[in-house]
């Protein structure tokens, strides 16, 4: 299926919304092509690619709201959905929370599309594949990957005026490597937005190092360590903080942010002054769309952490108007400062300390201080004197974001995570004091 440029996908947006009768109207337009191949055993297991577009059209009469989804565009198929949408919405109870449809917003275009994204077919999955397993077999090694490429857009439109239509690409790139005995193993995962930037075998040799140096892991006893944190090894940690930054969770008691007797801690001091995060759809790193797609408001460029004081936290339009506030749109991504340092630089300057490649099936365990339990895999090592010394056996933890983020000694240089299905992050490395390892694992 072709993708639709702004032009058409005004057309239909505009057609749809001429055929209802309800109240308020709103549309919204996701089509995608998705490509991917998969390997395993040093052998490509699957490849394949996905073309979809897909129309969802959401109505009300008063506070009852009705939503269909349809893939055809012809006028019949249209007026289908339109009516299917209306007939649910005159069935359904009032939403005792709805609000109107948004006033008109300015979309100011975000850089989430690459031109070099045509670049994307089966010839460059199959040389991925073909760099990283090449790589692998050449070192006597075993790998497992999976590279995808997302080509698409965004629309959306509204019966007050609104419309936003954003171009989008961008891939994202995993391989675990291990030797044949399994004693050793390397992880790597990349993500950009162009293709001509992402080198699949420098990235596979990064696999391929750790799966080496990886064998022969000595035991350690657990305790608490200066750390250096990869950034992928902390992202997945930042993540579950970083849902908590959200008025309503925070006013109700619910996360971390609450505070005694009522309220949120916005403005409070709650991490070291080293840390600062804000989130912008324009950064030329790590671009999202201008709008929120649930809410379509438009997003702006605001502080999250400024100096380690809470700047700012999501207030959906509901809440805002229950509390008094002003609405704030979802981050849509999540950048913090690092520094110009690289990872190997951090280890330089480590007397002691431990190397943490990947962290892995966190689990929450204290909403109300982010207390998180998971385990570390795929290259865990010791650092003595600005060196690796040895790689050790992995760990299960049990540590808070928040008192991470007060433990820091450095910041290192930023990276982008992120795979397309979730929040786009630039993370950089970090080495972090007192990070408590409760005992061993014997994965790998």
């Amino acid at each position: 299926m072709k993708l639709l440029d702004k032009d058409q996908a005004q057309r239909i947006t505009g057609k749809v919304m001429a055929l209802t009768k309800a109240d308020e109207c709103r549309v919204s337009i996701s089509g995608a092509r998705k490509g991917n191949v998969r390997y395993a055993r040093n052998s490509v297991s699957t490849a394949g690619l996905v073309e979809d577009t897909q129309l969802t059209v959401s109505v009300a009469f008063g506070k009852r709201q009705g939503t269909a989804t349809v893939n055809e565009f012809d006028d019949k198929s249209l007026e289908k959905a339109v009516r299917r949408a209306e007939e649910v919405a005159r069935l359904a109870p009032e939403n005792p929370e709805f609000m109107p449809a948004v006033a008109k917003q300015d979309f100011k275009a975000s850089l989430t599309f690459n031109p070099n994204a045509n670049a994307f077919d089966p010839d460059y999955r199959a040389e991925v594949a073909f760099q990283s397993i090449d790589a692998a077999r050449k070192k006597g090694l075993v790998a497992a990957g999976f590279f995808a490429d997302h080509v698409g857009f965004e629309c959306v439109a509204n019966s007050n005026g609104v419309f936003g239509y954003q171009e989008l690409a961008s891939l994202n790139f995993t391989v675990t490597t291990r030797t044949e005995d399994g004693r050793g193993s390397g992880w790597v995962n990349r993500s950009a937005y162009d293709p001509k930037t992402f080198d699949a075998r420098a990235a596979s040799d990064i696999a391929i190092e750790k799966a080496l140096r990886s064998v022969e892991a000595k035991a350690i006893e657990p305790g608490r360590y200066t750390v250096v944190l990869e950034p992928n090894a902390s992202s997945d940690m930042l993540s579950f903080m970083f849902n908590a930054f959200d008025a309503r969770r925070a006013d109700e008691g619910r996360s971390f942010l609450a505070k005694k007797g009522g309220g949120n801690r916005l403005g409070d001091r709650l991490f070291d002054e080293k840390v600062n995060v804000w989130a912008d759809p324009w950064d030329v790193d790590a671009p999202v769309l201008p709008w929120a797609p649930e809410s379509m408001m438009a997003r702006q460029r605001m502080d999250l952490i400024k100096n380690g004081n809470v700047a700012s936290l999501e207030t959906d339009r509901y809440w805002a108007t229950k509390s008094g506030r002003p609405a704030v749109a979802d981050h849509g991504n999540i950048i913090m400062a690092g520094g110009s340092k690289s990872t190997e630089q951090l280890i330089a300057e480590t007397k002691k300390g431990v190397l943490v490649t990947r962290t892995w099936y966190i689990r929450m365990v204290d909403p109300q201080s982010v207390l998180l339990t998971g385990l570390t895999r795929d290259g865990t090592f010791y650092i003595e004197n600005g060196k690796i010394k040895h790689p050790i056996k992995n760990f299960r933890f049990n540590e808070s974001p928040v008192v991470m983020l007060n433990n820091i000694d450095e910041l290192g240089k930023p990276m982008l995570i992120g795979d397309g299905t979730r929040r786009r992050m630039m993370i950089p490395a970090m080495r972090v004091r007192d990070f408590n390892f409760t005992s061993l694992s014997d994965a790998v």
